[in-house]
């Protein structure tokens, strides 16, 4: 059988005029910043003025990802769709897609099948310009930097000491580690520097944290960008950089409103990974959607033991928020992957590897249930190759473990196939109250925290902070910010920070290499294994694949 391609259907769905989405999700026209047809900003104003109630709170997370695929995003997008068919007033929040991966191997961001946001290839390349935004604004930070030290540096700045790197959206190992201000005198002070991708920025946390232009000031002002030559930090507020950067990101800080191929409104905004950052949506657009929709579904990156980890311990943490339930996707061919399968053999049928891959789920689930106390579903994403003998034993597996697993087969019919996931997760919102407690509390040590994300989320026997992290985690107490969050940069294909220790490993070890204060988000990130915050390109990169025909149809898109 002939499957259309992602981009094929989207291109071949029928969009509804924005302002008809804008409608359905009760968001007045006077509040509507018009994007072409099938797009618009959302202002700001329409949080503080709406009376609507906060509806429920969604969130779909995964197994650790392979490369069988899981298919986290396409099944919030047909979560939200099948709520709507059931008769849920609902919206759906999600980020934004980076071109790092659109043009490298992973693909775009939007859903897949017939579970997508359109206009699909707007989303996925420039949609907005909100990334430029954001890239402006940290280049321009860095150029302010650099040109305050060419310029005499009152402030005592050691070169040496300079934390802040430029940035681009696109994957480019040529640009981790450079030399600049080469040249000469006039040129500027020659020094080390390098790129981390945009989404990877902590302007890129920040304007996802922010809940206001005022706050986002506050944020970008406190970020620290380097150190002085008897190690005193030095701020954005300092450089008085932060009035020009909110500037440039006004327009960035609104939600954008879109629409899935069933015209249920979509919030897309923010886009930071979870791997190497926070890997949530916006605040703003989050709560642009609770206030919007009677259900608000959301994703988060990767994994439950990042994307979903990040969203509670930082996100909700932040921003006052508590979902009401939690949907941890799977699929039977990964699960097959983690029992030890060759990706060529995922399509035959084999209950052993199945069996021996089913604890990676369970130890999700139990994150979830046991950890954050929190209700939740497993959501069994179906492909064409798996066996009634497979999905049989799957769910009766969970069932056993006393957590529901529903099959979903939003991908090859939308919203009909995540009608009964949604119907369950009505049932959670409605029957099963949550007791949402964090993993760790405020007034642990930062070493303290990374340990017991290391212990009660991964179920690592432990950590190993090399001598110069210590160091730095030492000085970030000294500093007085021991009280923030951690936000772990660690391989998305384990739970360790080995990818290859596929499954539920345990009695590992995670290393902590290198650690850095965004001050701004509002965070403390801890550098794993051999994590890097800037990408690089495949040998066959999707982007070889990308074509535009001469009426200006994109193709190759995924």
């Amino acid at each position: 059988m002939a499957y259309l391609s992602d981009i094929e259907i989207a291109q071949r769905c029928q969009m509804k005029p924005i302002s008809e989405i804008a409608a359905a999700a009760h968001v007045g026209e006077e509040y509507l910043e018009h994007y072409g047809k099938y797009k618009a900003k959302v202002d700001l104003s329409l949080l503080k003025e709406t009376r609507r109630p906060d509806g429920k709170l969604i969130l779909v997370t995964a197994i650790t990802p392979t490369p069988a695929g899981e298919g986290k995003t396409t099944t919030t997008i047909g979560l939200a769709d099948g709520l709507r068919r059931i008769g849920k007033d609902v919206t759906v929040a999600l980020r934004e897609p980076s071109l790092g991966p659109v043009f490298g191997i992973k693909g775009g961001a939007a859903g897949g099948g017939y579970a997508q946001v359109v206009p699909m290839e707007d989303i996925n390349l420039h949609f907005t310009g909100d990334f430029h935004a954001i890239g402006a604004a940290n280049n321009l930070l860095a150029a302010m930097l650099d040109n305050h030290i060419q310029q005499g540096n009152e402030l005592g700045i050691d070169v040496k000491k300079i934390t802040w790197k430029r940035c681009v959206d696109m994957n480019d190992r040529q640009l981790r580690n450079v030399v600049d201000g080469l040249g000469g005198r006039l040129q500027g002070v020659p020094r080390e520097d390098g790129f981390d991708i945009t989404v990877a920025s902590e302007i890129m946390a920040v304007l996802c944290l922010s809940e206001s232009i005022s706050d986002l000031k506050e944020r970008l002002a406190r970020i620290i960008v380097g150190y002085t030559y008897d190690d005193q930090p030095v701020t954005c507020g300092q450089l008085k950089a932060q009035g020009a950067m909110a500037a440039l990101l006004k327009d960035a800080l609104k939600p954008n409103l879109v629409q899935t191929l069933e015209g249920t409104p979509a919030f897309v905004h923010g886009g930071p990974f979870a791997n190497i950052a926070h890997g949530c949506n916006s605040v703003i657009a989050t709560r642009m959607a609770l206030k919007m929709g009677d259900y608000a579904v959301t994703e988060a990156g990767f994994g439950a033991d990042l994307g979903a980890e990040k969203f509670l311990d930082i996100k909700c943490r932040m921003a006052g928020l508590t979902p009401n339930a939690v949907v941890i996707v799977a699929t039977i061919r990964a699960l097959k992957m983690h029992g030890g399968l060759e990706k060529s053999a995922l399509g035959e049928e084999n209950l052993e590897a199945l069996e021996r891959g089913l604890p990676n789920l369970l130890r999700h689930v139990s994150n979830i249930r046991d950890v954050y106390r929190l209700p939740c579903v497993v959501a069994v994403n179906q492909f064409p190759t798996d066996s009634a003998a497979e999905t049989g034993f799957l769910i009766e597996k969970c069932r056993e473990q006393g957590v529901r697993a529903v099959l979903s087969t939003v991908w090859s019919e939308g919203g009909a196939g995540g009608e009964a996931l949604a119907r369950e997760v009505v049932r959670l919102c409605e029957e099963e109250k949550g007791d949402f407690t964090f993993s760790y509390v405020d007034d642990m040590t930062l070493s303290e925290k990374i340990e017991a994300i290391v212990t009660r989320i991964y179920r690592g026997a432990g950590v190993q902070i090399l001598p110069a992290a210590q160091k730095q985690l030492d000085r970030l107490m000294e500093l007085g910010y021991g009280g923030l969050p951690v936000c772990m940069a660690k391989t998305q294909y384990s739970f360790s920070d080995d990818p290859g220790k596929l499954g539920a490993p345990d009695d590992f070890i995670v290393t902590v290499r290198n650690v850095k204060i965004s001050a701004g988000a509002g965070f403390v990130v801890a550098l794993t294994g051999e994590i890097m915050t800037m990408p690089g390109l495949p040998k066959r990169p999707a982007a070889e694949q990308i074509d535009v025909d001469e009426n200006g149809v994109i193709s190759g898109l995924f």
